[in-house]
């Protein structure tokens, strides 16, 4: 999906950049609070990546705060390089 101006003239991001900025904020250890004001997420969909996020092991949970492993730097710095 690319980013477009919805009717609002708000610009929707990709499941990439979304990723991306998940893996970024948890970087050295975040909340899940954090994670939603720090990457600009509703709870709801921040929930719904987190899950997907740690299926995949691209971030861990440790008492109730996510990290970004080392597959999910790697992954970030891949879509990172993918951006023109």
């Amino acid at each position: 999906m690319i980013n477009r101006l919805t009717g609002g003239g708000q610009i929707r991001r990709s499941r990439i950049d979304i990723t991306v900025d998940i893996l970024k904020v948890a970087l050295h250890g975040a909340k899940k609070t954090q994670i939603v004001y720090q990457a600009n997420l509703n709870h709801n969909l921040a929930k719904k990546y987190i899950v997907l996020l740690t299926e995949r092991d691209l971030i861990k949970q440790q008492e109730g705060i996510f990290i970004t492993t080392e597959k999910g730097r790697a992954y970030q710095e891949m879509a990172n390089g993918l951006k023109l």
